[in-house]
């Protein structure tokens, strides 16, 4: 009896040996997935900028310049030509035309701050400059500013009288979030 005894003990040892032996050989569970990251909302948003030329009050020109930008960004627009100076040496050339830097930031209360700089040259009509015959002459308008505005909101961003031509610039400022 002591032979079977034995026999079943070392039947048991062996069967859960066994058991224990394909316990371990299992593959070790998948791990978890990592983390999505957080959603973060983004606001686009339209920023129309429209620079009119005014003689007193009556309106001779209005270009205007729209430009689209997330809060928390920045957007540039470059638009101009290069126009050949005549010069003792040979021609030169100068840049015109319009240069804007926009960046926006959401503030409370559903506003955006808007930081915005304007670099817009242009050539004076010949009958303008008459002591300059001969050679252009070339007329600048630079404003940096900040701003505050909310959706829908329109703001003069600066207001400003050519000295040669007594036009007077107005820049004006339009907020639209694009749903």
């Amino acid at each position: 009896m002591k032979h079977v005894e034995t026999l079943a003990l070392v039947f048991a040892f062996s069967l859960g040996s066994t058991v224990l032996a394909r316990t371990q050989d299992k593959p070790p569970a998948p791990a978890p997935p990592p983390p999505k990251p957080p959603v973060v909302a983004v606001t686009p948003l339209k920023v129309q900028i429209v620079i009119g030329r005014y003689q007193g009050e009556k309106k001779l020109s209005g270009m205007p310049y729209t430009v689209t930008l997330n809060a928390g960004g920045h957007a540039n627009l470059r638009m101009g030509a290069r126009i050949p100076v005549s010069m003792t040496t040979g021609p030169s050339y100068q840049d015109i035309g319009t240069n804007i830097d926009t960046s926006a930031a959401e503030v409370e209360g559903g506003r955006y701050s808007l930081v915005i700089t304007i670099d817009d040259s242009s050539v004076y009509p010949d009958d303008q400059a008459d002591a300059t015959k001969g050679s252009p002459s070339f007329r600048q308008f630079r404003a940096s500013n900040t701003m505050v505005l909310k959706n829908g909101e329109t703001g003069q961003f600066t207001s400003a009288t050519d000295k040669v031509t007594g036009e007077t610039v107005r820049v004006d400022v339009t907020l639209t979030v694009i749903k």
